[in-house]
């Protein structure tokens, strides 16, 4: 039997790695000519880091450039708070590696493709469905077809493969954009700046790590984004030299919306992630918003949980739509925790928006954070996720 995997993003590859582990003959389907974007994401987590360690690629990927971000604070205008310690956990990998994207997917590919029944294509965009008596049978993609006998939507929060299959998602409820862009690293920067946000009355700041440059990613109400560009940089400048002090030698390299690329954020999930011959996967099946910077953890895990269920009945010859059904089983309730949280931080800022008292955090939160075990207790939460799956690599031998 075979798969093909729409999209190669980090849950589509990995999944086209496992599968090609296990001896099935996969092919992975790539939209565009590389795996090059700018802005997406680039946090691995500590579950990632271990994944990839039991697979035996962790010390290779480790070597090519990466920050090791091992806390995650608050600033507000009462003070700051660390809220994460990832270098307290009990894990070799205490930290998240902000990786570009596109290393992650380059390394990925090439340690796929050295592996005999995997096979990547480049520039091949879906455009339909191959179906037979209402049961997916493979995919139609810029350039042929391909026959199979499970299509694995992984292709995104835009997927083509979830609107050809008729399995709508349903919005629920995100309330803010981000505008996103790089600023320089310079050598004065403070040390302990790995992953931070910054609170304002009308908005809020993320700060991400990187080896050469810091990504910043400035909050805006939906929908406000004409207005704000009607008004120009400057207001991002000033907040920068007001809230982000450090950065404010740097705000004015920050000289127009052409050097800023805007993130609709969306909390979305489909009710059914599956079909007869088909199963959607990662923000294809469910669109994690950027709060908590674990969209890739979702998807890897995802990844993991359909290799567990599908890797015994490929191997007998055999996907019922009921082992589809249990991918989704498996994972639904770790989506809808994590989806839930970030729709009620949503919430919240949108509340403080209205009232005008700025987005910073409760302040009984802000107390908690003053607690050692309970910043433990949250970086444990965010780097391994609810209910996290553990891959059976008995399942690899093939």
């Amino acid at each position: 039997m075979s798969v093909a995997v729409t999209g190669g993003g980090p849950g589509g590859m990995l999944l086209g790695y496992l599968l090609a582990r296990a001896g099935i003959d996969v092919t992975v389907l790539e939209a565009r000519g590389d795996f090059d974007r700018d802005f997406r994401g680039d946090s691995l987590h500590p579950y990632t880091l271990e994944l990839l360690d039991r697979l035996g690629l962790a010390e290779d990927l480790l070597r090519l450039d990466h920050f090791k971000a091992r806390s995650f604070r608050f600033h507000t205008p009462a003070g700051t708070y660390r809220c994460a310690d990832y270098d307290r956990l009990d894990t070799p990998f205490g930290y998240v590696a902000l990786m570009p994207q596109v290393r992650f997917l380059d390394f990925l590919a090439e340690r796929a493709s050295a592996l005999p029944t995997f096979t990547l294509r480049t520039n091949a965009k879906v455009t339909g469905l191959l179906e037979d008596d209402g049961v997916v049978t493979g995919v139609r993609f810029r350039g042929g077809e391909l026959e199979t006998s499970v299509v694995i939507g992984a292709d995104g929060r835009f997927s083509t493969v979830r609107r050809l299959a008729g399995l709508p998602a349903e919005p629920l409820g995100a309330t803010t954009d981000l505008l996103w862009f790089r600023l320089p690293r310079s050598p004065g920067d403070p040390p302990d700046a790995d992953l931070d946000l910054y609170f304002g009355r009308d908005a809020y700041v993320g700060v991400l790590g990187g080896v050469h440059d810091w990504q910043v990613g400035y909050s805006i109400e939906k929908g406000s984004y004409p207005a704000l560009r009607e008004a120009g940089v400057e207001p991002i400048r000033a907040f920068l030299r007001e809230r982000v002090p450090w950065l404010a030698d740097r705000a004015h390299l920050l000289t127009g919306f052409d050097r800023t690329t805007l993130l609709s954020v969306d909390i979305s999930r489909t009710e059914r992630w599956h079909r007869p011959g088909l199963l959607l996967l990662g923000d294809a099946a469910h669109v994690i918003s950027p709060v908590g910077g674990n969209g890739i953890l979702m998807a890897i895990q995802d990844a993991v949980a359909a290799a567990n269920r599908l890797i015994p009945p490929l191997r007998r010859g055999e996907v019922t739509a009921a082992d589809l059904a249990a991918v989704q089983a498996d994972r639904v309730r770790a989506i809808e925790r994590v989806q839930a949280d970030q729709v009620r931080v949503e919430r919240r800022a949108a509340a403080a928006r209205a009232r005008g008292r700025g987005t910073a955090p409760p302040a009984l939160l802000r107390f908690l954070f003053a607690i050692p075990a309970l910043r433990t207790r949250g970086a444990r939460s965010n780097a391994y996720g609810p209910f996290p799956p553990q891959l059976d690599e008995s399942l690899l031998v093939s």
